[in-house]
C-alpha cells in the first residue's frame, strides 16, 4: 500500500469501532484521524486529558476559536471545544479516566504482544517527553485499540513478549494496522479478523500478514476482507 494512504486507511478503519455516545480518548497522530471517519450518526465525546471532556473540530488561523496557544490536545496542537464541552483541571479528568468513564482509547505503539501488553512510551537511551496519560488510559478505559503502521522499517511490531519498558500490562483489546484488524483475547492470543484484500485472498494475505509478525496470529474462521477502497479516503 501506498504510504500516503496508510494512515488514513487505518484511521477508517478504527471509527467503526467507536460507537455512538461513545467516550473517547484519541492519542497524538493517526488516532486523532479517526473523527474523519465516524459513521454517519455515530457521535462521539472526545476526552483531551489535558482537560477538554468534549474536544471539537480542529480549528485553523482564521477561525474564532483559535487560540493555540492555550486551547490544545495532547499533542499540543491546536484545539476546540464542542457545544455542550468543558474544561477541567487534570484532578477531575483523570478521575474521569481511572473511574472507568472512557470506553475507547485510540493508541499508536511501538510494541504489543499477544499478551496485550503494551509498549509505547519510551526506547532507552533515548530523550522522551515521558508517558504522558497513556499508563492512566489503558488501565482505565474499557477498550484499549492499537492503530499503527504494521511494521517498523521491516521489523515486527506485533511480538510474541514486547522487549520495550511497558506503558501497561494485559490492556490492548485491539490492534488494527493496514494489514489487519487483529482481537486480543484473554488467554488464547491474537486472533486475526480481517484482512487488507490488496494482499491478495485470504490464504495469501495470512501467509503476508504472519512474516511479519512475530506472535503467532490465530485465524477468525469467518475471517473477512477489510471493506473500503482508497479512493474513498479523505487524504
Amino acid at each position: 500500500m501506498d504510504k500516503k494512504y496508510i494512515k488514513d486507511y487505518i484511521a477508517r478503519r478504527v471509527a467503526q469501532e467507536l460507537k455512538d455516545g461513545y467516550v473517547v480518548n484519541l492519542g497524538v497522530g493517526l488516532p486523532t484521524l479517526c473523527t474523519k471517519y465516524l459513521p454517519e450518526g455515530v457521535k462521539i465525546c472526545i476526552d483531551a486529558e489535558l482537560g477538554i471532556v468534549g474536544q471539537g473540530a480542529t480549528p485553523y488561523p482564521g477561525d474564532d476559536n483559535y487560540d493555540p496557544l492555550n486551547v490544545v490536545d495532547a499533542g499540543g496542537s491546536p484545539a476546540s471545544v464542542a457545544y455542550g464541552g468543558s474544561f477541567t483541571d487534570s484532578a477531575t479528568n483523570f478521575g474521569l479516566i481511572r473511574g472507568g468513564h472512557v470506553d475507547a482509547v485510540v493508541l499508536g505503539c511501538m510494541e504489543v504482544d499477544e499478551e496485550g501488553n503494551l509498549a509505547n512510551w519510551i526506547i532507552p537511551g533515548k530523550s522522551m517527553a515521558g508517558m504522558g496519560g497513556a499508563m492512566d488510559l489503558c488501565n482505565g478505559a474499557k477498550e484499549v485499540i492499537i492503530a499503527m503502521a504494521h511494521t517498523a522499517k521491516g521489523n515486527a511490531k506485533i511480538l510474541k513478549k514486547c522487549k520495550l519498558p511497558l506503558t501497561a500490562y494485559h490492556c490492548v483489546t485491539d490492534i488494527i494496522t493496514e494489514m489487519g484488524v487483529m482481537k486480543v483475547v484473554p488467554g488464547t492470543g491474537i486472533v486475526l479478523k480481517e484482512y487488507n484484500p490488496e494482499l491478495g485472498n485470504a490464504e495469501e494475505a495470512v501467509a503476508a500478514i504472519q512474516a511479519v509478525t512475530e506472535a503467532t496470529l490465530i485465524v477468525d474462521p469467518a475471517l473477512k476482507p477489510m471493506e473500503g477502497d482508497l479512493e474513498s479516503l479523505n487524504v
